[in-house]
């Protein structure tokens, strides 16, 4: 038995529910911090559990430049290598490739590039990546894709749609089921309604035990996702989970669970909390700036991550000293922000106050966060 689904509550769109693999359950809506090449950068496994994240992602492309996917599998894969024991999800490189432009070239065999560390060529089609991942002891196999770039015309859309169903298809050829782990097929089509429901039947028709949405969060603003999400998630199985790749935003995460997606992933918390910048309700902090200098409020005063209660005096001291505490505190209370978040959305859907959650919080941003 591949991983299963259990669809616990619906409220509205919204869902609540447990994914169940062999590394443990993954209770949704759930946020993924990204560890892209086998650590989120700044976080120790520790801290990573403290913060009560169930799942992290890793990356093929970056994992299969270094230190390569045979040798990961050596040392006994990602979670020996990590000290990780939880689900990892691993991307299928596709979205890296596409973002290589002239380092990379597409045929319907797959895609050959050079790497973007020495300029070494390598060929990845969906049989080397469904490979790659295997090795690296997925719990959660991405199926290989090509993702649109935005904008893209309805005809560049179609025919990239159509290849990475037949990838897909592949995909799900070479995946090697074991009890516990699961391949994911990825909704493409940019923009496009017909083509998002064409993706979804035959990705459908293939058969798949978990579906994300791909080809969002890459230029098209809040407005548009939102709108595609509208009919893009829906669309999907209802007794499977929903992924939507690379977002995002607390306020994009709250707006896609109000539309039925389950997962997500972005670097933006880690990312952030490496420039100085701190998630906290309301919005956003910069401890950049010279207004934190002397203030000695926590950064979070309701927080109960360890990070979060150092003053915003110091953590503006070590910025500007450049020490790399400074983005490592900031990086930890940035992830159990998001943790929070999404924990919050799942008990206010099983609860049915998700209306009163969202207007909570509606309003909490349009304060802003808390200044001297």
């Amino acid at each position: 038995m591949t991983l299963s689904f259990t669809l616990q509550k619906t409220h509205g769109m919204a869902r609540a529910g447990v994914v169940h693999t062999a590394h443990g359950d993954i209770p949704t809506p759930v946020f993924m911090p990204v560890g892209t090449a086998a650590t989120v950068k700044g976080m120790t496994v520790e801290m990573l559990e403290s913060t009560g994240a169930p799942i992290i992602l890793s990356n093929t492309y970056h994992l299969m430049l270094r230190p390569g996917a045979e040798r990961v599998e050596k040392l006994g894969g990602l979670h020996t290598l990590m000290r990780w024991k939880k689900p990892i999800l691993t991307d299928s490189g596709g979205f890296q490739v596409m973002s290589l432009g002239d380092l990379r070239k597409i045929t319907e065999d797959g895609v050959t590039f050079k790497s973007h560390l020495d300029g070494t060529p390598y060929h990845l089609t969906p049989e080397r990546s469904m490979d790659i991942q295997h090795k690296l002891d997925a719990t959660i196999t991405m199926a290989f894709d090509e993702c649109t770039a935005y904008p893209a015309t309805h005809e560049q859309a179609k025919a990239s749609m159509e290849r990475s169903m037949r990838w897909a298809a592949r995909s799900r050829g070479a995946f090697v089921k074991r009890e516990g782990y699961g391949l994911f097929g990825i909704q493409q089509g940019s923009m496009y309604e017909d083509l998002r429901h064409a993706s979804t039947a035959a990705l459908t028709d293939i058969g798949f035990d978990g579906y994300a949405i791909g080809g969002l969060a890459v230029g098209e603003g809040q407005d548009m996702m939102f709108s595609v999400l509208d009919y893009a998630a829906p669309a999907l199985p209802v007794d499977r989970p929903r992924y939507l790749m690379g977002v995002g935003k607390p306020s994009d995460i709250v707006g896609a669970v109000a539309r039925g997606v389950d997962m997500f992933d972005c670097v933006i918390p880690t990312r952030s909390g490496r420039f100085a910048r701190a998630y906290v309700p309301g919005g956003e902090l910069n401890l950049r700036n010279a207004c934190h200098t002397d203030d000695p409020r926590p950064l979070q005063e309701d927080s109960d991550c360890p990070a979060s209660q150092y003053s915003r005096a110091y953590l503006h001291h070590l910025v500007k000293a450049d020490e790399m505490l400074g983005a490592m505190l900031l990086t930890w209370h940035n992830v159990h922000y998001y943790q929070t978040l999404t924990r919050g959305l799942r008990q206010a859907i099983m609860e049915g106050t998700l209306e009163d959650f969202i207007a909570a919080f509606e309003e909490r941003q349009a304060k802003g966060p808390k200044s001297p």
